[in-house]
């Protein structure tokens, strides 16, 4: 069951919230059509996360008619993906936003307190796969998340990996961020004990094509515990492993275990 229709039904349960109240929020209108969106207002409980706002292609009134939608109904953080500086300056004039201009990444209201299973690691192979990996980041803190960054931990030069190994074996997630031949995701997985989301990007010269080179290899990855996701897709790998850090059953033999 996801957070928040579990919170819903432990209020009821603790007398915090009435039955009519809990109805009122499961039964309340699943969208709402502002004739450009349809904005979904159940997505948190159906699946323990609001609805993300995909700033590419939007203009700057629409991202603010959304937001202001979710702010309506009671969504206290907002996430955007692929904002550009001239979409958050305009936004920004109406809302407070928080942009981060080097993943395109705009947040509304407070980060949540991390309630995940364990710590979520963002690793990258250079440098220049920095924006894809604050976009993954930045999308695992919004979804109440604890983030560790691993930043230039290519393996050009193996012993900058090595000498992170506790952050990797203590890990309940790691995001393995690479271009070039995409070899990192392969490290880590022949490293770690959880699973590994692998994110290819499009960093690097002719034959890498752009990122499909690195996609090919990730996905050829002999490592176990490998999965992968779409070129430069920092958001979509965040809220993978925003998703398995969440998952029930914290106290069993298979719990990631939380490292001080």
């Amino acid at each position: 069951m996801n957070n928040e229709a579990k919170r819903i039904l432990e209020a009821v349960q603790s007398g915090e919230m009435s039955v009519e109240d809990a109805l009122l929020r499961i039964k309340a209108e699943p969208f709402e059509d502002i004739g450009y969106a349809k904005v979904d207002l159940h997505r948190r409980i159906r699946q323990g996360a609001a609805e993300v706002i995909y700033g590419a292609g939007k203009t700057p009134e629409q991202i603010n008619g959304i937001i202001d939608v979710m702010e309506r109904n009671g969504q206290k953080t907002i996430l955007v993906t692929r904002m550009s500086r001239e979409a958050a300056e305009a936004v920004g004039q109406e809302h407070a936003l928080d942009y981060h201009e080097d993943a395109g990444v705009g947040i509304l209201g407070e980060l949540p307190e991390a309630d995940g299973l364990g710590r979520i690691v963002v690793a990258t192979g250079g440098t220049s796969d920095i924006p894809v990996a604050e976009e993954a980041a930045l999308t695992a803190q919004v979804l109440g998340n604890e983030v560790v960054r691993l930043y230039d931990v290519g393996v050009a030069g193996l012993h900058r990996t090595l000498a992170h190994l506790d952050d990797i074996m203590g890990a309940s997630v790691i995001i393995a961020i690479a271009g070039m031949e995409g070899a990192l995701a392969s490290v880590i997985g022949g490293l770690a004990d959880c699973p590994v989301i692998a994110v290819p990007t499009s960093v690097g010269y002719g034959a890498s094509f752009n990122g499909l080179s690195a996609l090919l290899s990730m996905l050829n990855s002999c490592a176990s515990g490998v999965s992968v996701v779409n070129i430069d897709n920092g958001f979509g790998a965040g809220y993978l492993a925003s998703m398995i850090n969440h998952m029930a059953g914290a106290g069993s033999e298979c719990a990631p275990r939380r490292v001080e």
